[in-house]
């Protein structure tokens, strides 16, 4: 599978964007010249050899938040889909098999979750937990959750009106094995898909709520909070904005390329097994 991406363009484009924001999530922290929440008398100083992207408004190395602040935007990003992940496919593939009181009940259920707008309710959310990234991404997260259920449902209703699941049934397979040998095979692909869009919306999400201040405590960095602070002082610094939003943008994008790589795949996956059917029944 992975060879297969990386065969494609925008598989590589997108191996490479995640790739460095990998390494941001891992050593950003780290390799922050300077100590992020030191603040000196060089307020607004452009950039220089000692401050590369040059200093805010309380003199603090921008360079230097941004690095550091990369691992709380990015594995909050993480949190949304790896939530929306655990809540929705599971329902989504027992919807098919625990009956119609089961069916009904989560259908209603995924209806309430769509209806419902995450950005307000995790900013009420956060107000009655504490002001967290965590607890604000879990809550995002729960809300996202109907596209895997609607992902997982989806494939798993193909696969169980299927002839050889049938046959599978007949012959005295139980539910767990159906599951095992068959449904799996089906379901990840999309949810992979499903996934990598999920990271990138998550992303925005994050920076969403740190550029509105809701889930990371002052002076702590993210990048929807340099992007904030930035934009009140464009008349002195109006190169500023760039590099933030550069990254969240960065991100987005090659989660959005992976995802289109992962179609894609899973595309010439499914044509390769049609035509070596097809030449099986031959």
């Amino acid at each position: 599978m992975l060879k297969r991406i990386w065969a494609l363009p925008t598989g590589r484009i997108a191996f490479v964007i995640l790739g460095i924001v990998a390494v941001l999530a891992l050593l950003g922290p780290v390799l922050a010249p300077q100590d992020p929440l030191a603040g000196s008398a060089e307020s607004l100083a452009g950039p220089s050899t000692g401050h590369w992207l040059g200093t805010d408004y309380l003199g603090r190395d921008v360079l230097s938040r941004l690095l550091a602040g990369s691992r709380t935007s990015i594995v909050g990003s993480l949190e949304v889909a790896l939530m929306a992940l655990a809540v929705g496919v599971l329902p989504g593939i027992l919807s098919v098999y625990l009956g119609t009181v089961f069916e009904w009940t989560a259908l209603r259920l995924v209806d309430t979750l769509i209806s419902l707008p995450f950005l307000v309710f995790a900013v009420a959310v956060t107000a009655l937990l504490g002001n967290g990234i965590t607890q604000a991404m879990l809550t995002v997260g729960v809300l996202v959750s109907p596209l895997f259920f609607r992902v997982s449902r989806a494939a798993t209703l193909a696969v169980a009106r299927s002839q050889y699941v049938e046959a599978a049934l007949i012959s005295g397979a139980s539910f767990g094995q159906v599951v095992r040998r068959h449904v799996w095979a089906k379901v990840l692909p999309p949810i992979g898909i499903a996934l990598a869009q999920t990271i990138g919306v998550g992303f925005v999400v994050v920076s969403s709520l740190t550029f509105l201040g809701v889930g990371v405590q002052p002076p702590a960095p993210t990048w929807g909070g340099l992007l904030a602070s930035d934009l009140g002082y464009l008349d002195y610094q109006p190169w500023a904005p760039v590099a933030p939003a550069l990254l969240i943008m960065g991100t987005v994008w090659g989660c959005n390329l992976m995802a289109d790589a992962l179609r894609d795949v899973s595309g010439e996956t499914g044509r390769a097994l049609v035509r070596s059917r097809r030449r099986s029944s031959v």
